[in-house]
């Protein structure tokens, strides 16, 4: 039959028990004998059947959804990664409830609808540091970070290895001959931001090369803040001959402020980004970036915030995920004149 089609009482009828039994295996119940349990679920793999995640919450007394609140559901990184979420959250029988919070207040009320009443079981956060909405998260209740690390031992994380990231990306620039590495930043409230600058000036003091405070301007992770950024040193005529932005959108900036100062690219100019977005192999040159998987920070998060709901004893993980090099013609070798 269908496995759509499959039933708690087909389970039971293969296994030879009742359906009784085989609801008590599906609710983790502990009045089963460990054999019982072994036939149950082998029938459930055999059949295909897949327990109805409502009836199950309603047998638990849960509501078995899960919450994700972020700045705006509509950033490709954002969506990418709580799509990510979705997919693993429902293989464990899971709904996950996304909503935007532009700002602290709205996230404050979020937090209060889903956490006071709890409509929600757990709450994954993207963005935390963002306007300081960090302070407003309830304490004893699983939360994960998804994106950013905590600022303390208190909450499960998922992120990129920022510094690492942020290290190579100016070593490769580095390697190229690169000696004056501009960086546009993202909002430096915001702990990636905070630690890509690290891992910048960790590469510059590997190669021996100082650190000049005025060749990083603060961003805010829009294109707009590239385009500014390069202009502005333009204007302070202090052009670095490579700039790091610490995403694909900035770049994206800078490279349109390159072309309008009338900069041959990339031999005047190479730049680098973070993200690997879709359109950076579209950009003009094509993006040389560091490509972040959204959809595994995503499921990763997902899969603590689960585990955090149902062991809530067990310690706290912080998972810092790599990034992969993605070559393209924005960036090469430097000859000075």
């Amino acid at each position: 039959m269908p496995r759509s089609d499959v039933t708690i009482r087909d389970v039971a009828a293969h296994a030879g028990v009742s359906h009784q039994t085989v609801s008590r295996v599906i609710n983790d119940s502990e009045r089963v004998l460990p054999e019982t349990r072994a036939k149950v679920e082998a029938a459930i793999m055999e059949l295909g059947y897949r327990p109805n995640a409502i009836a199950r919450s309603m047998a638990r007394g849960t509501t078995s959804i899960l919450a994700c609140i972020s700045p705006n559901l509509t950033d490709y990184t954002f969506a990418s990664l709580i799509n990510g979420a979705e997919i693993e959250a429902r293989k464990h029988g899971y709904f996950l409830l996304s909503a935007s919070a532009p700002d602290k207040e709205t996230f404050a009320a979020l937090i209060g609808e889903l956490v006071t009443s709890r409509r929600s079981e757990g709450v994954m956060v993207i963005n935390p540091y963002v306007d300081g909405r960090y302070t407003h998260l309830p304490q004893d209740f699983p939360i994960v970070f998804a994106g950013a690390r905590p600022r303390e031992n208190t909450t499960h994380s998922v992120s990129l290895n920022d510094v690492e990231v942020a290290r190579l990306a100016t070593k490769h620039l580095i390697d190229q001959g690169h000696r004056t590495i501009g960086m546009v930043t993202g909002i430096m409230d915001e702990d990636c931001s905070q630690d890509r600058n690290q891992g910048y000036q960790q590469a510059l003091e590997d190669a021996g090369i100082p650190f000049n405070p005025e060749l990083i301007i603060e961003g805010n992770w829009q294109p707009a803040s590239g385009h500014d950024a390069l202009m502005q040193f333009s204007a302070n005529e202090n052009l670095p001959s490579a700039i790091f932005a610490q995403n694909d959108q900035m770049a994206a900036g800078v490279l349109r402020a390159a072309r309008a100062l009338g900069l041959n690219l990339p031999d005047q100019l190479s730049v680098i980004g973070i993200d690997n977005i879709p359109m950076s192999a579209y950009f003009e040159p094509p993006l040389t970036t560091y490509e972040q998987d959204f959809a595994n920070i995503g499921k990763n998060a997902a899969r603590l915030l689960i585990q955090a709901v149902e062991r809530p004893l067990t310690p706290y993980q912080h998972l810092q995920l790599p990034a992969r090099f993605v070559h393209r013609q924005s960036t090469t070798t430097y000859q000075q004149a």
